[in-house]
This record gives C-alpha cells, sequence and structure tokens, in this order.
C-alpha cells in the first residue's frame, strides 16, 4: 500500500512519461524567424566552434554542448509558449531524451566489451604476433590496412585504429614515411570498415536503431565501403618501401578469460540482432543482457585474479588466514582485487558519450523549431537526393560525423533503401578526407604525434577523394536499383 500511496503521488509527467510522448500527437511548428530561435541557433553554432577548438582550449567537447542542449531546449519552450503551447516542447524533449538513452546505454555494453578485451591484453596479443612475423614495411601496410578493415564493423573504428596505429608505430621505428602514410591507411581502413556494420560506428549504429536499415542489409555496402579503403591504400602503397622494420620486440600475452571474452561478444551482438528482428523489440535489451553476462563472468574472474594491496606489496598470491580472507570480502580499503569489472567501466570514453547527449539534444532542439525541415527541403528538395548525400558525407570532413546523421535523421526527407545506404556511406567515410575529420584520425595524431600531422594526412586527401567517389559509384551501380 506504501508503495501504490508513493507512486500515485509522483508527478505524472515522471510515472507515464513514455506514453504520452508516444500517444500525444504533436504538431511542430515553423518557429526558425522567432527570436527564441535565432538565439537558440546562434547558442548552438558558440558551442559548436568550442568542440572544434578542442584541442586549442584545453576544454573537453562535452562540457559546452552539454550547456548549450539546456540553454537550447528552454529557448524551444519559451518559442512555444509565446505561441499559446505549453505541452510540444516537453514531449518533444522526453522523445529525444528516450532515443538518447537507449544509443547511451548500447555503446555502454559495447564500449565496456571492447575496454575488457583491452584489458585482456587480446589487442597487446595481437600486436605482439604482428610485430614479430619478420614482415617487410609493405607487408605491414597492407596487413594492419586489412585487418583494420576486418577488426573495426565489430570492436568500432576508434579502438580499431588505436590497435593499429600502435603497430605501425612499434615496427616503424626511424621510417617516418611508412609510420605517416600507415596512420593515413589505418584511418581510411577503419572509418571504411565501420560504415557496412551497426558496430562500427555511432552513425551506423543510430540508423540500424532507427530501422532505416535492417541489420543483414547493411551488408550492401561491404563492396563500397572495400572499395572506399582499397583505391586510396594503392595509390599510399607506392611509396611503402619493401625494406625491413626495426622497432621493439616486446612481448606480451593474453592474460585469462581473454578468448571467453571475445567469444561472449559475438553471442551478444548475436542476441541483439535477434531480439531486434525477430521478436521486434530494441537491440539495446541484447547488449544489456550480455552487459550482465560479462558482470557476471567479472565476478568469476575476480575470484581468481590475483589481489594486491593498493598502498602495499600483496601481490600474485592468496592469503589464507581468517584476517586476510575477510579483507577479500571488502572489509579493508586498503585491499583491493586485481580485477574489478567497474574500474573497466570507468575507462569508457565518458566525453564521447556526453557529447553525444549534447549534440542530440541540440539538434532535437532545433528540429522542434523548424530548422531542420527547412533544410531537407534545401537539400533534398533542391539538390536531388543523390547529390545532397554526397555533399553530406563531404561536410562531415569540417563537422563531427555525428551530428550530421542526427540531423539527416531528423529531417527524415522519405528516402528509399539505397539512398539510406548512401547516406550511411557518405557519412561514415567523408571523415577520412581530413585527419580532423574522424575521432580515429584525431586519435592516431596523438599517438603518432609529430609523424601523422593534419598536413601529412592532407597530402593524400585527393587519393581518399578518388576512393570515396569510387565508393559512390560502385554503391550506385550495385544498389541503385
Amino acid at each position: 500500500m506504501r508503495g501504490r500511496r508513493w507512486l500515485a503521488a509522483l508527478p505524472t509527467g515522471l510515472v507515464a512519461s513514455p506514453v504520452v510522448a508516444a500517444e500525444t500527437a504533436t504538431r511542430i511548428l515553423d518557429l526558425t524567424q522567432n527570436v527564441y530561435a535565432y538565439l537558440a541557433l546562434m547558442i548552438f553554432v558558440l558551442g559548436y566552434i568550442c568542440v572544434v577548438l578542442e584541442e586549442r582550449l584545453e576544454l573537453r567537447k562535452s562540457k559546452p554542448v552539454i550547456v548549450a542542449a539546456g540553454l537550447v531546449w528552454i529557448l524551444v519552450a519559451l518559442a512555444y509558449r509565446q505561441q499559446g503551447d505549453m505541452h510540444t516542447a516537453g514531449i518533444e524533449l522526453q522523445r529525444y531524451i528516450l532515443d538518447y538513452a537507449e544509443l547511451f546505454l548500447f555503446l555502454i555494453a559495447a564500449m565496456t566489451y571492447v575496454n575488457m578485451l583491452e584489458e585482456r591484453r587480446v589487442f597487446a596479443a595481437l600486436r605482439t604476433w604482428l610485430v614479430t612475423r619478420e614482415f617487410s614495411l609493405r607487408q605491414i601496410y597492407w596487413v594492419t590496412g586489412l585487418l583494420t578493415f576486418i577488426l573495426s564493423p565489430i570492436a568500432d573504428n576508434l579502438s580499431t585504429a588505436l590497435l593499429m596505429g600502435a603497430v605501425v608505430l612499434a615496427v616503424g621505428n626511424h621510417h617516418y614515411r611508412f609510420i605517416s602514410v600507415g596512420c593515413v591507411n589505418v584511418v581510411v581502413a577503419a572509418n571504411a570498415g565501420g560504415a557496412f556494420s551497426p558496430f562500427g560506428d555511432i552513425t551506423t549504429l543510430m540508423v540500424w536503431q532507427q530501422e532505416k536499415v535492417a541489420f543483414p542489409e547493411f551488408g550492401l555496402l561491404l563492396l563500397p565501403s572495400l572499395v572506399n579503403w582499397l583505391v586510396p591504400a594503392l595509390i599510399m602503397s607506392t611509396v611503402v618501401e619493401p625494406s625491413q622494420p626495426g622497432g621493439e620486440r616486446r612481448h606480451q600475452r593474453m592474460k585469462k578469460g581473454g578468448v571467453t571474452i571475445m567469444l561472449m561478444f559475438i553471442a551478444t551482438i548475436a542476441l541483439s540482432v535477434l531480439v531486434h528482428s525477430l521478436l521486434h523489440l530494441p537491440p539495446v535489451l541484447g547488449m544489456m543482457t550480455g552487459l550482465g553476462a560479462l558482470k557476471m563472468y567479472g565476478y568469476f574472474l575476480s575470484q581468481h585474479d590475483p589481489i594486491y594491496r593498493e598502498q602495499g606489496h600483496i601481490t600474485h598470491h592468496h592469503a589464507d588466514n581468517s584476517s586476510t580472507q575477510s579483507m577479500l570480502r571488502g572489509d579493508h580499503t586498503g585491499v583491493i582485487r586485481r580485477f574489478d569489472i567497474f574500474k573497466v567501466v570507468e575507462r569508457e570514453s565518458w566525453d564521447t558519450l556526453m557529447f553525444f547527449y549534447g549534440v542530440v539534444l541540440c539538434v532535437g532542439g532545433l528540429a522542434t523549431l523548424g530548422y531542420l525541415s527547412n533544410l531537407s527541403t534545401l537539400l533534398y528538395g533542391s539538390l536531388g537526393v543523390t547529390l545532397a548525400n554526397s555533399l553530406i558525407g563531404l561536410m562531415s570532413a569540417l563537422v563531427d560525423n555525428i551530428p550530421i546523421m542526427v540531423a539527416v535523421l531528423g529531417m527524415d526527407p522519405g528516402m528509399t533503401l539505397p539512398q539510406w545506404l548512401l547516406a550511411t556511406l557518405t557519412v561514415g567515410t567523408g571523415g577520412s578526407l581530413l585527419s580532423i575529420g574522424s575521432a580515429a584520425g584525431v586519435a592516431l595524431m596523438g599517438q603518432a604525434r609529430g609523424t601523422y600531422t593534419f598536413f601529412s594526412h592532407l597530402r593524400w586527401s585527393w587519393a581518399i577523394l578518388l576512393g570515396y567517389s569510387a565508393s559512390i559509384l560502385c554503391h550506385l551501380w550495385l544498389n541503385g536499383h
């Protein structure tokens, strides 16, 4: 009874908000000429300028967009209130928060698996295997590119780029031209590989979860994505020497449970796909179920991994006396287990996840004011669908691909499946044109600081553009019907 009275006392918006958001018909007004709309657009632009200048300002990109999101929606509510509409802004905001929450939980599960594989040294073991194979520089160039293309649809393009970038640096030693070209090759392969899988990039995940493209239909982008990477890779390979590399030969073995976690990750992906395709439930249910299973397995690992004292010297052994066993149960804060699943979760890219929140809400606010409807008419009505989708891909080299895809999904210009696939391909791979156009490029610039730079990447932008154009033509030839 107390529980029922407590539930009845809650505000209606907290208890039934999803139902209200789903069943209440809202009418989006064109308020783009309103002073509040002008202010909202200006705030979004200022926030994004801070994102672009992230390195110079040393201000994490999530901070300005989160503030901008709050201010934009306050202005949206004031604009609708001025029109006598007291409900549309709140209902639309709840809808965008619900969309973000689903993507957030999905990404948390996927990132935890990737970080767990890293913690178990799966990637380090792969890097050791590559470095010790005695490949030539040209062979390493092709092996790292091919493995990047194969792994990025599963492990996401950023994580794969960092892994293969580490291999390029390890074997490159003083071969600076190889490191520079090898990093460009890895960035292009990571973005191309991530374009034909919902798990390869946030943008493809959004397209899948919005049910614009079914999971098997992403396979139609395999050959265009391969062309997107191979064309510039073939051109750049002409400057790679066939000589033997130098570099470190440090051996690292995979820790216990690495293979099991890889199999669990594959099973979790399969469960998400089946839950979505057969039961028509959100795929996040499968991912979170897999995350729960991973946490259970993490408990098993914590019982068998060595322990250490944070400020002491208890390592690689388990004590038998009762006092130490008491500390193992958590009765002494100075002793912690070597493996802790929550330590793995702490390593998530929280800045990216919070940035995603700010972008989704900012773009959603501008859509509610009518900006995206007007932009859709301008792009897809005036230029044509194919040309518009090709141009938005080029825009993603200057503007992060996440807000661009959020904007395209918000416009929802009524495209056919081949055109949604084209938009997925171009937005996912257009960022390869510049080193700052994708998270993979930005991350590798930090990893190979001074060798792989903006201008070293720009030197090959013409070749990447050829691959970009060829991939579009390949897609239109194969899937245009």
